[in-house]
């Protein structure tokens, strides 16, 4: 289900047959270096991990990450959309992106349009981004889209401190 469209992109619904992009975003050394090493190896891996940590949320919550397709011939590009994690007070936005479509402005062009459906539409009055220090791309992105940084936080007790943005609309 299309979720947003902007003048470039799609943002629609994850299902069980994205599992094949999901296994290879997951996988980049990127993604790993700046979000974590998800441990998803296998085209059974991504479908678990779709099915326990993002379908489960369009149900439970109303929204989740959604699938970024370039609308002129629909190729997956990377995923953005928001996310509610236990030890966040706030939802936050997320995104990624394979690395050959990093310095278009797909992140900032999919991003400003989540962060508007989540004021508009959901009525979310303060969103959060979170980043590790050394991601200047994403930074600049969430700083782009008028997040400001306001703390250091830890996820877990044993994660690293990452940097806290928020929007208070």
């Amino acid at each position: 289900m299309n979720i947003l469209e902007t003048d470039r992109l799609i943002l629609r619904e994850l299902t069980l047959d994205d599992a094949e992009f999901i296994l290879d975003l997951l996988n980049q050394p990127s993604f790993i270096q700046f979000i974590g090493d998800r441990g998803v190896r296998t085209l059974d891996d991504a479908r678990g991990y779709l099915s326990k940590r993002i379908i489960g949320d369009y149900e439970h919550l109303g929204f989740g990450l959604y699938l970024t397709l370039l609308k002129e011939n629909e190729v997956p590009i990377g995923i953005c959309g928001l996310v509610k994690r236990d030890s966040l007070d706030d939802i936050d936005i997320g995104f990624a992106f394979l690395p050959q479509y990093w310095l278009r402005g797909y992140a900032f062009e999919s991003a400003s349009a989540v962060l508007a459906y989540a004021r508009n539409t959901l009525g979310l009055k303060r969103i959060a981004g979170i980043t590790t220090p050394d991601n200047q791309g994403s930074i600049r992105v969430l700083e782009k889209m008028g997040l400001k940084f306001e703390k250091m936080v830890k996820l877990s007790e044993d994660d690293i401190e990452l940097k806290l943005f928020v929007s208070i609309i």
